[in-house]
């Protein structure tokens, strides 16, 4: 078998590795489908986390598969049941600097629980589809933070994976008016495609001046605030957050689910005024199982999430597409993950 390692910074290898062994209390997945994250690319910028001197963080949790094994004191599975993992519940954190990661033949999932760290997935949904459930989920914690609602005016900063993933749940919880910015023409298509109202290309608008257009003005004492209700930063530019502080609107709300590692300044005179509220989202602490039930009806849909797919083999050029602006999201594949 091979496993994803991080050695050090900017170097990822497939290294060798021995077959995992269950105990009673642990599954084997055979894995059929895995996403490429923004996170894995982050670890593998700063050479890994919680890495030991001389060692290697595993990477990979977007994972779905098929049940290869089963320990005797585990309930509710069995061999050959498809599955989806939530890596926020196992253990060790698959992929996020324990001893598993999902880019690999088969995956060890440590005091597997039903409904907890194993989710089950419908025959006929595929593998590919299905590993979308872990961005997908931390997309609808994002809206889900922001409370937005029908009839609400939302902008959305940065339309890779998440925020693509959010124009999805926006739109199909019927918020008809939203608004997405990148830097990235074919992102901005791509959101478009999935129900954006509009799109907004900050090298190339003026970002206030064209929310004024499409949300309309409100007044906060003498200044004239945009009309939008909600803004979800999944993008992490170090001005987001003064740009909409500057323009927000009486009681309106941002969701900051980038992440921003410097501090940034904020103009707290301004904020009083409008009474805003600055909040953040991270993970999923409730939504995958939502994501799992909604994922039979809007399987076409978040299918074209999905720019590119790498067979496991080339699972190193599939990091590089998924550092570039052309991709969304980035699947990497184990033999017939489509069917």
């Amino acid at each position: 078998m091979r496993v994803l390692n991080i050695h050090g910074v900017d170097d990822v290898r497939l290294d060798p590795v021995e077959p995992p062994r269950a105990g009673k209390g642990d599954v084997v997945i055979k894995v059929k489908a895995c996403g490429v994250c923004g996170s894995d690319l982050s670890y593998v910028k700063i050479g890994g986390i919680h890495r030991k001197p001389g060692g290697v963080t595993p990477i990979g949790h977007e994972a779905a598969g098929e049940i290869v094994v089963v320990g005797s004191d585990v309930k509710g599975v069995s061999v050959g049941q498809r599955v989806v993992i939530n890596p926020m519940m196992t253990p060790s954190y698959i992929g996020s600097g324990g001893p598993e990661g999902a880019f690999t033949e088969e995956l060890l999932v440590r005091d597997a629980r039903v409904g907890d760290s194993l989710l089950p997935i419908p025959d006929d949904l595929p593998y590919d589809v299905a590993a979308l459930t872990e961005p997908l989920a931390v997309a609808l914690h994002g809206v889900n933070r922001s409370q937005a609602k029908a009839g609400d005016k939302v902008v959305v900063f940065g339309c890779g994976p998440i925020g693509l993933g959010m124009v999805v749940w926006l739109v199909d919880r019927g918020v008809t008016d939203v608004v997405a910015l990148d830097l990235s023409d074919e992102r901005l298509e791509r959101a478009k495609a999935l129900g954006a109202r509009a799109a907004i290309n900050p090298t190339r608008d003026n970002v206030r001046a064209r929310l004024l257009e499409l949300h309309g003005s409100a007044r906060v004492f003498s200044r004239e605030a945009v009309g939008t209700d909600a803004y979800i930063d999944a993008a992490g530019a170090p001005s987001i957050l003064s740009d909409v502080i500057n323009m927000a609107k009486y009681q309106s709300r941002l969701v900051v689910t980038a992440a921003y590692m410097k501090p940034v300044e904020i103009n707290l005179g301004t904020m009083l005024t409008t009474e805003m509220t600055i909040t953040t989202a991270v993970g999923y602490p409730n939504e995958m199982p939502d994501v799992i039930a909604a994922l039979p009806r809007l399987r076409d849909k978040v299918a074209t999430l999905i720019s590119h797919r790498f067979p496991f083999d080339r699972v190193i050029d599939a990091f590089a597409m998924a550092g570039t602006p052309q991709s969304a999201k980035v699947m990497v594949e184990f033999d017939e993950t489509g069917a």
